[in-house]
Parts: structure tokens; sequence; C-alpha cells
């Protein structure tokens, strides 16, 4: 296997970037008003905001970075570090914790190296928790990229994963 650098491959990921960034912004450049809906597409995008994007949609929207930085920090649903392609949340509500809802995180964290509010090192989970997902009968609960898995335990867990490979 080379391990050289091809910086012609480098220059062109980074240009394909900075083009997907600017058809984002200017699909916005004059409805300021709607900074949460660009911060979602950017979020679809890239699966994260990253830094530099927040910093061309102050300038270009000509919103002071302080007021981007606030809403994307916020809102739950969007996060500053890259995440994984498959976010896995774990219910941890008091019908889920009594259920093994603190077993499956411990599993994440024995099997993946993951805390809650981690990415594993390759992007494929990050892991979150929640308080309560509002279907404690079914529990413990997990949510995989918006599916809800019912009465999971620590092997049904491992079964799961296995199809996001």
């Amino acid at each position: 296997m080379d391990a050289s650098l091809d910086i012609s491959s480098v220059q062109a990921l980074i240009a394909g970037k900075a083009s997907k960034v600017e058809t984002l912004v200017d699909s916005y450049i004059d409805k300021k008003e709607q900074l949460i809906s660009l911060l979602q597409d950017v979020q679809a995008e890239f699966n994260y905001i990253p830094q530099d994007v927040m910093i061309k949609i102050s300038q270009k929207l000509g919103i002071p970075l302080s007021q981007v930085f606030s809403v994307a920090t916020f809102f739950q649903a969007f996060s500053l570090k890259p995440r994984g392609r498959h976010t896995i949340t774990v219910c941890l509500g008091t019908a889920c914790h009594v259920k093994g809802g603190q077993r499956l995180v411990d599993k994440m964290q024995r099997d993946f190296g993951l805390k809650p509010g981690e990415t594993t090192k390759d992007e494929r989970f990050t892991l979150e928790t929640a308080n309560c997902l509002g279907c404690c009968a079914l529990g413990p609960v997990v949510v995989i990229d918006g599916k809800y898995e019912s009465q999971v335990n620590p092997e049904k867990l491992e079964k799961i994963l296995k199809k996001y490979e």
C-alpha cells in the first residue's frame, strides 16, 4: 500500500467542501432569519457544523459569529464535533434504567470504547443517552438513526449493531 499523500486528491476534496459550503450559504443570502434552517442543512451535509463553516456563515450573511455559535450550541440536534454515520441513543429514564439501560451503555464502552457524547475513531457510531424517550413499557429502548428498538439487552444490541457495519 502506498502511504504517500496525493496532494491533488486532497485539494479536490477541500475544493468540493468549499463549493458545497458556498452553495448552501448562498441559498440563504437573503434569509438571515432562517439561520436554524441553514445550520440544519450544514449538519445534514457534513454530519456536524465545522468551525470554518460557522465563520463563513457569519461573514456572508452579516450575522455576528457569536450569534451563529450561540444558535449552533443551543440546540442538542447540532454538533460542533464530527459525528458517526449512525447515532445510537440509549434511554436511561427510570423504567429503562431499571430494566438494564445502563448495561447497554456499559457494553458500548466495552466494545467500542465509547462514552456518551463520543464518536468512534472510524466515525461509525456516536453514542448518546436520553433521560426518557417516552416508551417506558418497551424498555430498555435504543434508537439508532431514528429507528426504535425495544426490550434491548446486551446480546440483542450486538445483533442490531451488526446491521450497521
